[in-house]
């Protein structure tokens, strides 16, 4: 080959290589370094974010908050005697506890016997004087507790007693038959249940017998209406009359007893069944010591004649319950 023909050659190959180039290699493609991509950070995940430090739960209020302004000790009495005279004494009682505990109590008086007793398993009275009856109804129907009893005369004990004018002409209870009966309410345990049964186990019918039956609502009231002849006869405890001798000098003269009961015991301070028992023992203690004062048995005296107060329990009401079942009453039936 002559240098003309090679020098051709060369050119044709040179310009066979440019074509193969400017079409994108069509057959092999030469290795080139390709860098990698640079990759993204993954998207971080959120962190998990840490529970919300919990709000502690509001406490609910202790039993000991009772006694404080916002949930005072409420103390109710039954409307046995002088309602004015109740509220002053009790009042006073009220505000000698509370200084002697330090607790916040309050005093009211029931609109009835019965009051009391509802007021107390509703839990809207804490403390009650209950008579006896009401308790005994009280301890069935809620578990109202007996923390303290009563005593008059040097006696936990009292009776129930029929009274009249001296000047009726009634000398026996059969003498009742046809009269106007004074009675203090139904719930009241001298005033109305046990001189029934009294009534009754001597051959007088007490639902039968009168021919008019009036609930005075207190003791003091039934001695007045006997007094001013409104009624033949009435219940009461022994001896109501003093109760009005204040206001009427000659009762004990005007109005004789025409029959007593048989003893019954005598009323309680009560506490509801969930009332603290460490409260409940201060309180006991500070009545036992306000009863031994000048200033507490003046106004024990006031409110039902009351001359000190004896620490005791329900058990000390089990002879009752036994003579109300001899009576034919039961409890459980009366207390639904």
């Amino acid at each position: 080959m002559n240098v003309r023909k090679l020098s051709l050659f060369v050119v044709l190959m040179l310009m066979l290589a440019l074509a193969v180039a400017a079409c994108g290699g069509g057959g092999t493609e030469t290795a080139a370094t390709v860098e990698p991509a640079a990759e993204e950070p993954a998207a971080e995940e959120p962190a998990a974010e840490e529970p919300a430090a919990e709000e502690p739960a509001a406490e609910e209020p202790a039993a000991t908050d009772l006694g404080t302004a916002e949930n005072p000790i409420v103390m109710s009495f039954v409307p046995s005697g002088d309602t004015q005279d109740i509220i002053a004494s009790g009042d006073t009682l009220a505000m000698m506890l509370s200084e002697a505990t330090g607790l916040v109590v309050e005093a009211n008086v029931g609109t009835d016997f019965s009051a009391v007793r509802e007021a107390m398993c509703a839990g809207q009275a804490h403390i009650g004087w209950l008579n006896t009856f009401n308790y005994v109804m009280a301890n069935e129907q809620c578990g109202v507790d007996a923390g303290l009893v009563t005593s008059r005369f040097d006696a936990t004990t009292y009776s129930g007693q029929i009274i009249v004018r001296a000047d009726s002409g009634i000398e026996t209870l059969a003498d009742l038959e046809g009269k106007v009966m004074c009675w203090v309410d139904p719930a009241s345990t001298s005033g109305y249940i046990i001189p029934r049964i009294m009534l009754a186990a001597e051959g007088v019918d007490p639902d039968t017998a009168f021919s008019e039956t009036i609930e005075a609502g207190s003791h003091n009231n039934v001695v007045t209406q006997v007094y001013n002849g409104d009624c033949d006869a009435g219940a009461t405890f022994a001896d109501a009359r003093t109760g009005i001798e204040e206001e009427f000098p000659d009762v004990l003269d005007v109005v004789a007893v025409l029959a007593t009961t048989s003893e019954i015991p005598n009323d309680s301070v009560s506490f509801i069944a969930d009332f603290p028992a460490e409260m409940r023992a201060e309180v006991v203690a500070a009545l036992l010591d306000i009863s031994a004062s000048p200033e507490g048995q003046e106004a024990l005296n006031t409110l039902y004649n009351i001359e000190a107060l004896q620490e005791s329990d329900d058990s000390f009401y089990d002879t009752f319950r036994a003579d109300l079942s001899r009576a034919g009453l039961n409890i459980e039936e009366l207390a639904q």
